[in-house]
């Protein structure tokens, strides 16, 4: 590999960078995961990712010689997105969310709305930012990650838990329905502040990205239904370069174009219908897209964890992020359902915004 990129495997470079943090996150993974302690589950493993990758990027000395570029780190990070979005649409059962959809609508959109709501008017007030920027800061604090919620739901779901009323199917849909919401919120709301366009096509825009993310996704999702043929070899894998193939060229494209929600929503929408489709042989494209997930993980949390900067930090401003997210004992609102399905949800937060 030397040979061919020359400086970019000496320290410094670009691939050594990458590489490093990727066996120090899988280390740091191992690590936290043989901490055990009593009357507690034990410690996931994503959480010693994100403190190898935060450790890395403040020591000095390593540092200096770990150097990721930033288009390589968003570029990782966004295919880790497409992996994980896939891995949710391949696990969500049709029947179970066809019972649920009103309740997976009002889990998803409630929570991010009413969370960035709040922060906007917390972050206008006391940090006297302007509305947009506040709800900006809104958003990004209300997104849930699908990459801590999917993997978590996906285990249940194997063991059988909940699937008989399908809450792992629920809290899967809703995680990524909620994040795909904020990023739309997000880039809507920033196109409003640096006034590019009008107002009202910047919140037209929004609702452009979830029916193009619906419509791509729907078209998508039906090919690859039939395409490649039953008949042909090796079946399994090239429905799983395909479909993840697809998802990632749908989440650049949509960035490129200026549609990055769409991307998201087309990746789940397609997932899903893929799998409706592949009925029993869905099992073993899980089984290829789940090992794909488990190179990409560190690589995801370790890349979050190296964007924290404590340098960058003063505290006057850890102490306003304090106000605004560390609403201890926060409770999100009750979420009506069917007798059987109601969800109260209680969230401790503790979040470090920089």
């Amino acid at each position: 590999v030397w040979s061919i990129t020359g400086s970019e495997c000496l320290p410094g470079g670009n691939l050594f960078g990458i590489i490093i943090l990727f066996y120090c996150a899988i280390i740091g993974g191992k690590l936290l995961g043989l901490i055990k302690l009593p009357t507690l589950p034990p410690l996931p493993s994503l959480l010693g990712m994100l403190l190898a990758g935060f450790l890395i990027r403040n020591i000095p000395v390593i540092n200096d010689n770990v150097q990721i570029k930033h288009k390589w780190s968003s570029s990782l990070r966004s295919i880790a997105l497409s992996i994980i979005l896939v891995r949710a649409g391949l696990g969500l059962d049709s029947k179970a969310l066809k019972k649920l959809k009103g309740v997976c609508v009002r889990l998803s959109m409630g929570p991010c709305i009413v969370e960035a709501c709040t922060s906007a008017l917390l972050a206008h007030y006391l940090l006297g930012l302007p509305w947009q920027w506040g709800f900006i800061l809104g958003f990004v604090l209300g997104a849930v990650s699908p990459a801590v919620v999917v993997p978590s739901m996906l285990l249940l779901q194997g063991g059988g838990y909940g699937v008989e009323k399908g809450v792992p199917t629920l809290l899967m849909a809703a995680g990524s329905f909620d994040d795909i919401l904020a990023i739309t919120g997000f880039n809507t709301c920033l196109g409003i502040a640096f006034s590019t366009g009008s107002t009202v096509f910047n919140v037209l825009r929004g609702v452009l990205e979830v029916v193009i993310g619906v419509a791509t996704g729907s078209v998508l999702g039906f090919f690859i239904q039939y395409f490649p043929s039953r008949d042909q070899d090796k079946l399994v894998c090239k429905r799983t370069f395909l479909v993840l193939g697809l998802s990632v060229l749908a989440v650049f494209s949509s960035v490129h174009f200026g549609f990055p929600g769409s991307g998201g929503l087309c990746t789940l929408v397609m997932a899903f219908l893929a799998g409706m489709g592949w009925t029993s042989e869905k099992a073993e494209v899980e089984k290829i897209i789940a090992v794909a997930w488990d190179i990409f993980q560190p690589l995801l949390f370790g890349l979050i964890g190296a964007e924290v900067s404590i340098a960058s930090l003063r505290p006057e401003t850890v102490g306003s992020a304090d106000s605004i997210t560390g609403n201890f004992g926060t409770e999100r609102p009750k979420l009506l359902g069917p007798p059987s399905t109601q969800l109260r949800f209680h969230f401790f937060h503790i979040q470090l915004s920089t």
